[in-house]
């Protein structure tokens, strides 16, 4: 038998540690950095490029009025607030909880069209209230 001790490296302080100690370490960063800027850094708008024009396929008739735009946004609105309930009932833990939370997200925004369609004045009610008054 030896009487040679083996000797435990002290770890090392993360502090002083650099993850560029090697050359390989090194191009792993830079290509992490080049893959991490290419899905989530925002691409640079180019002013040669015309202007992004949205899809026709569905089209608001423009002589619709905003009381019937408001309308129909509650009625989708609460569609999906009654799907996003009814979907969430059949989840459990934490999945349940996120679809309830997406739930009374529809139903703040269903509550902020209906107070919209409480403060438009239909043109039947604008004539109402400029009716003189009898005595």
């Amino acid at each position: 038998m030896s009487d040679a001790t083996t000797s435990i490296p002290e770890p090392l302080d993360p502090a002083t540690t650099s993850p560029y100690i090697s050359g390989n370490s090194k191009q792993f960063h830079r290509a992490a950095n080049r893959a991490l800027d290419h899905y989530l850094k925002p691409a640079e708008p180019d002013e040669h490029q015309a202007p992004r024009k949205p899809s026709s396929v569905f089209v608001v008739a423009p002589d619709v009025n905003a009381e019937v735009l408001l309308a129909q946004a509650c009625e989708s609105l609460a569609s999906a607030s009654v799907m996003a309930s009814d979907f969430a009932a059949l989840l459990e833990g934490a999945q349940r909880n996120t679809m309830m939370a997406l739930q009374q997200i529809i139903m703040l925004g269903e509550l902020a069209v209906n107070r919209m369609l409480d403060n438009v004045e239909t043109p039947s009610q604008a004539k109402a209230d400029c009716s003189p008054v009898d005595a």
